[in-house]
């Protein structure tokens, strides 16, 4: 069979491996210049910048898919653990580190409010026990209809795990520190959502993070990126770059080719791994699409995101891998985010800074620091040079004022990325640098389909489908549509 995959991030890059592996040809058309996706790279100056996903973990799910192929991550890119796993600033008031050693973080939450280590040791055991659960009952398995999401199993774990409860509500119940609170809820606000929309079932995260450790690759998330392109190519996957997909050929119900600038693809099948919502109003004719575009109106869309690579002639020593600046007031932020009526550019942001260069020696020049530099962004804002000039410098003024350092007179590299570029080079849905938010109403069978309901022959994998936003959710995705394109090629035989 001949299968078009349309995209090279981590989703295309996944899925075609997996299909090549199973004995089809496999062509991988990308609009870009090189694999990855978002997982992109700027390079200048002898300073390298992942440009887009900056955290690694969940290494079991890595490992889970390169065992598919006989392989095991090292076999490609070595990893490190982090230590600390990152430091948070609160406000101006106190920093602290999150560490890889449970004892360490116990002692710490004690610190926040009385018995929080014990606190804390009670709500990562509930984590870890949602955690295995979801990898055994949920992850991994592909939810077609409601009936398959409330199975007698899965909804009494539910129930019990109190999944219709906001995680807000459910780390409030537990914790009445601002601290701990903010500690808990940070990755749900960086990565697609409003802790008080989301399931309280996503407090794996702080299993995830605390427990299991956070990662890195040497040679960041590009070596990764990189690494399932070779991996590809070692299935005999064929690529085409800077060749961008403009429409998909529909007769009868099937996907007959793929056309790009540059010429026409006939296929038996076709895996979308392009932004979604992009892929169905620009890619699909109108009648053969599943998802209109008033569906994708009425979406949460998850943050997009002003992002900062700087790198500068010297080092900060006060920052770590990765650091968190959490302002006291975060939550009341949440509307100018999450809220359409409300949306606007922030004018008292939380954000994040990491620099690869404290632990990746190809990150940067020997004295010297690369800093990526995240702020969340609302989706379908207006983007102009005077918005962003000015959010540069209301977060450069705040990180100079904690490290008590100049940072903007040693700038040596400087490259804004926000909205209107999300749009440009990845034709992201209203610039979401995510895809769909995890609210109930977007978790499992919530989320849009592996496969076209129209187009017998149509898939999709990547973040917008389950389970959802991060790498090695989109590994996963791929892992799905792969058996299920399996099983519906054993019952044509």
């Amino acid at each position: 069979m001949k299968i078009i995959v349309i995209g090279a991030g981590f989703g295309g890059l996944s899925a075609a491996s997996l299909f090549a592996k199973d004995g089809h040809q496999v062509i991988v058309i990308e609009k870009n210049e090189a694999s990855g996706g978002r997982a992109s790279v700027y390079s200048e100056s002898g300073f390298n910048f992942d440009m887009g996903p900056s955290w690694y973990l969940m290494p079991d799910i890595y490992e889970n898919y390169f065992a598919e192929f006989d392989k095991k991550p090292e076999d490609y890119y070595e990893l490190k653990k982090l230590d600390p796993s990152y430091r948070v600033f609160f406000g101006d008031k106190k920093v602290v580190d999150i560490s890889p050693s449970l004892e360490k973080n116990y002692e710490l939450f004690d610190s926040f409010e009385e018995n929080g280590g014990e606190k804390l040791k009670n709500y990562l055991e509930s984590a870890g026990k949602m955690y295995e659960s979801s990898v055994k009952d949920m992850l991994y398995k592909d939810f077609t209809s409601l009936s398959d999401f409330l199975s007698g199993k899965l909804l009494f774990k539910g129930m019990k795990l109190n999944i219709l409860e906001s995680l807000d509500h459910f780390v409030n119940k537990r914790f009445k520190s601002d601290e701990a609170r903010k500690v808990l809820e940070y990755s749900i606000g960086f990565l697609g959502s409003s802790p008080q929309k989301t399931p309280s079932m996503y407090h794996i995260m702080s299993h995830i993070d605390m427990t299991m450790g956070v990662f890195y690759p040497e040679g960041g998330m590009r070596k990764v990126a990189s690494s399932m392109h070779e991996l590809a190519l070692e299935q005999g996957v064929e690529f085409k770059f800077n060749e961008p997909v403009t429409s998909i050929e529909i007769k009868n119900k099937k996907a007959t080719k793929v056309i790009t600038f540059n010429g026409e693809y006939e296929c038996d099948l076709v895996l979308v791994n392009a932004d979604y919502a992009h892929s169905e109003l620009d890619m699909v004719p109108d009648n053969h699409q599943t998802y209109s575009k008033k569906y994708w109106e009425t979406r949460v869309m998850a943050p997009s995101a002003f992002v900062a690579y700087v790198g500068i002639d010297k080092v900060l020593d006060k920052l770590d891998h990765h650091n968190l600046f959490l302002k006291e007031d975060w939550s009341n932020k949440f509307d100018q985010l999450f809220d359409p009526k409300k949306a606007a550019w922030p004018d008292s942001p939380s954000y994040y800074v990491n620099i690869p260069s404290r632990t990746d020696s190809t990150a940067s020049p020997e004295g010297t620091d690369t800093l990526f530099i995240l702020v969340p962004l609302a989706p379908g804002l207006e983007d102009t040079k005077e918005k962003r000039d000015q959010l540069y410098h209301k977060i450069m003024e705040d990180l100079e004022k904690k490290v008590h350092e100049d940072i903007r007179g040693h700038v040596v590299v400087k490259k804004i990325f926000a909205l209107d570029d999300f749009e440009q080079r990845y034709n992201a849905y209203k610039g979401t640098a995510l895809g769909i938010s995890h609210t109930l109403r977007q978790t499992a069978v919530w989320r849009p389909a592996h496969k076209s309901k129209k187009v017998s022959n149509l898939y999709y994998s990547g973040q917008y489908t389950h389970p959802g936003i991060g790498v090695p959710m989109t590994l996963i995705s791929s892992q799905i549509v792969a058996e299920q394109v399996n099983e519906e090629n054993k019952r044509k035989k």
